[in-house]
């Protein structure tokens, strides 16, 4: 199967601080992966590496060369040429929703289509009525479309997370990058949004990769865990190997952020995690 996302050695640094540190992974085409981690441990960053929101450092170790279904998304600590048509693939999800709260929830999603738009329909909003159609679809697919014509700014949270979620469908997006998309959301929206994720990555073959710092979402959720710890990777395996145990040996008392109380717990529709497939799991000393 082909690679929907790959990261060749890649390193970002803050002033003295190493926030990725020469990390390789390569996601598949259709596969879901959660990347756990404390605070600071460098999810987030790794994130907006894959998505050549920032650069990755041109010198020192590694290469930082990103792909992204097959297009070069930057190398050396400079975007490459194809990164334009590379981020047509990517849909991106954040935990601050990135919304234009004052527009329509249905402009909201139409600015999925702008990367396939001339640039002249583009600066004017004038979308077809097929580009429209499809927002409407997007929008009934994720459960909102009720929602169409009311402001961003008037849904609740996990409402407008779902907004997003229909954005990345109409932009045809192929991989679609989730930063800490339910941290701000109480239980019932976030398990909404997880199940909104889970299943249009199941039934568009869309590779999902979502950041999460509760790991209750990341077992129940997907079959394939990414840890990391202080910008570096020390654990790519199976989720059914994490546990509180496994996550205090990991990262001592950090492990406890990463821990939600009993009452909490989730569970995944029977439906919605992909048939087991064989990882070799990794962990790093």
């Amino acid at each position: 199967m082909a690679a929907a996302l790959q990261l060749d050695r890649m390193t970002k640094t803050y002033g003295a601080m190493r926030a990725v540190d020469n990390v390789s992974l390569t996601i598949r085409e259709g596969e879901r992966v959660a990347l756990i981690g404390a605070s600071g441990s460098g999810k987030s960053t790794l994130i907006r590496l894959a998505s050549g929101l920032i650069l990755a450092d041109a010198q020192g170790r590694g290469t930082g060369a990103v792909q992204a279904c097959g297009l070069k998304v930057q190398e050396g600590g400079k975007l490459a040429a194809e990164a334009r048509a590379a981020r047509r693939n990517i849909g991106l999800v954040f935990q601050q929703f990135a919304l234009a709260g004052r527009l329509s929830v249905m402009t909201n999603v139409l600015v999925g289509a702008l990367g396939r738009m001339n640039a002249l329909r583009g600066t004017f909003g004038l979308f077809n009525s097929d580009e429209r159609r499809t927002a409407y679809a997007a929008l009934a697919e994720v459960g909102i479309a009720q929602h169409a014509a009311k402001r961003a700014r008037e849904l609740s949270g996990g409402q407008q997370q779902r907004v997003a979620i229909a954005r990345a469908l109409v932009q045809g997006a192929r991989l679609v990058l989730a930063d800490e998309p339910i941290a701000s959301l109480d239980p019932k929206s976030a398990k909404r949004v997880m199940d909104t994720l889970v299943t249009m990555s199941r039934d568009h073959g869309i590779a999902l990769v979502v950041s999460l710092h509760q790991v209750d979402y990341a077992t129940a959720y997907f079959d394939r865990v990414i840890a990391m710890n202080a910008g570096r990777v020390v654990f790519d395996g199976p989720a059914a190997q994490i546990n509180a145990a496994f996550l205090t040996e990991l990262y001592g008392a950090s492990a406890e952020e990463l821990i939600l109380p009993s009452q909490f717990a989730v569970a995944a529709p029977p439906d919605t995690k992909a048939p087991a497939e064989t990882h070799s799991s990794q962990t790093v000393s």
